[in-house]
């Protein structure tokens, strides 16, 4: 009786720790697989930092005679009141060179909303080439009622494109940041 109860608490431990295993990977999965993807540039996932302004390239010595297209899109995600899209839908860019863009954006809500974009990069192992020196999906954009902006990208594509690549699509998804719960503050403090 013994040997079956120590049997069956062992099997009972095993599940559980392998559950708990589980559980655990999933939740680590989300986090490495962004990591995965900003070092690599899989997925189209670019860089959420600005690019080091060491590395930007004199535009008179670093240019080269190669040119590419870039398109712009945009896409506003389920829940988020604005309206949101490049101003323009192309261009031709050369490599080395540092370029500017803006996109369009104006809150439709009645109040106050706040939004961060989220980029990729398609085709996506290009994304490692393409280098933002200035973007708005670095931090949250916040418009008021009614308020509209043109938020400004500037961008280098690395010389080292693969020749391969022509065209390149630049997409922004915009999703509207919750708003932030205060935390509750303690109704009595015990004092010991």
């Amino acid at each position: 009786m013994t040997e079956t109860r120590n049997s069956q608490r062992k099997s009972v431990i095993l599940l559980v720790s392998l559950a708990l295993g589980m559980f655990g990977f999933a939740y680590a999965l989300v986090p490495l697989y962004e990591v995965f993807c900003e070092v690599t540039g899989f997925n189209g996932k670019t860089s959420s930092r600005a690019a080091d302004p060491a590395n930007i390239p004199d535009a008179r010595l670093a240019s080269s005679d190669r040119e590419v297209t870039i398109q712009f899109l945009a896409h506003v995600a389920n829940g988020m009141p604005w309206e949101f899209r490049p101003t323009e839908h192309q261009l031709r860019v050369r490599l080395g060179e540092i370029n500017t863009t803006h996109y369009y954006a104006r809150n439709r809500a009645a109040q106050a909303v706040t939004g961060q974009a989220v980029p990729s990069v398609s085709p996506g192992y290009a994304a490692k080439y393409l280098h933002k020196v200035e973007c708005f999906c670095f931090t949250q954009q916040h418009l008021e009622a009614g308020e509209e902006q043109e938020m400004p990208v500037r961008f280098y594509l690395d010389a080292e494109l693969p020749e391969e690549v022509h065209t390149l699509s630049l997409s922004y998804t915009l999703f509207k940041v919750p708003d932030r719960v205060p935390q509750r503050v303690p109704d009595r403090v015990a004092v010991r």
